[in-house]
């Protein structure tokens, strides 16, 4: 089986629509793929309604979450088959979509400010539908040839974290979206925790933390974890007791990354279903 747990589509930062990524995943040779929208779950009834037979669905979304403190830190979460009515953690996930335009704006103002002539009204129209984000924004700072790729614009020249036009969103607390996870039937993965390209490395004690509070894994195999660094969570995870997930983080056109570059062993991906209790995994019926 080749299973990849990590995409997006056109409901958050992708450009595939969810449709479209479901077909693009079988015709990719995938047995199983999950659609994880940054913080929302609007493109799973698309999805599941396109699924091509022998393609299975996993549900789930990236939340975005940050530690705050002397020791804080950015992570997001990767949550799988959660029941997404349940409502408080619809309620927190709601809370930070509704940050999200305030923040873009933001950003614009503060590249303008830098003398990047990027408008919101051509940030909004990349954004279509979607959850609008710093992909949207680099994507126009692409246009303009300020940047070479929607990567280059997430360092601390431009968008990455601590940036010069970085802007803090509203972001879950870690623990609880842990706990609110959990609640709502589902299981947790830290996505890319030691990307330091992104600025968001976590440390091994914090996972450790995490783990502490119910931590289902970690993503170990990422287009942003070289080998060494992949060797070394997966020493980390097998300590703690973590799943070790892999996948290719997808965002159609606007990321270099292939769907099934990275996937996950079929004896993980049995547990996370067996572990979930909010929802399951969805067989194509030849949509």
């Amino acid at each position: 089986m080749r299973i990849d747990l990590h995409t997006h589509s056109t409901a958050s930062d992708g450009t595939d629509t969810p449709a479209e990524l479901v077909r693009n995943a079988a015709a990719a040779g995938l047995d199983v793929v999950a659609l994880t929208d940054h913080d929302g779950v609007g493109g799973h009834a698309e999805a599941i309604a396109a699924l091509p037979e022998g393609l299975t669905l996993v549900t789930g979304a990236e939340l975005s979450c940050r530690r705050n403190g002397p020791n804080g830190f950015s992570v997001h979460m990767l949550a799988y088959l959660f029941d997404p009515l349940e409502p408080e953690l619809a309620r927190e996930r709601e809370l930070v979509r509704d940050d999200r335009v305030p923040r873009a704006r933001a950003m614009v103002v503060r590249l303008n400010e830098l003398g990047v002539p990027v408008t919101w009204e051509r940030v909004a129209e990349i954004a279509g539908d979607g959850a609008v984000g710093r992909p949207h924004v680099a994507t126009a700072m692409v246009e303009l040839g300020v940047v070479d790729s929607v990567s280059d614009a997430f360092t601390s020249e431009w968008l990455g974290g601590h940036g010069r036009a970085f802007v803090e969103k509203h972001e879950l607390d870690p623990y609880e979206a842990i706990r609110l996870v959990k609640a709502a039937g589902g299981v947790t993965v830290l996505a890319h925790p030691l990307a330091l390209q992104r600025g968001n490395c976590v440390s091994e004690s914090a996972i450790a933390e995490l783990a502490s509070a119910g931590l289902d894994g970690v993503e170990v195999d990422h287009m942003d974890h070289d080998a060494a660094t992949r060797a070394r969570l997966r020493g980390l995870a097998a300590e703690l007791g973590l799943l070790t997930t892999g996948s290719s983080d997808y965002h159609g056109s606007r990321k270099t990354c292939r769907l099934g570059e990275f996937t996950t062993d079929p004896e993980i991906y049995g547990e996370i279903t067996r572990r979930a209790t909010g929802a399951f995994p969805v067989p194509g019926a030849g949509g």
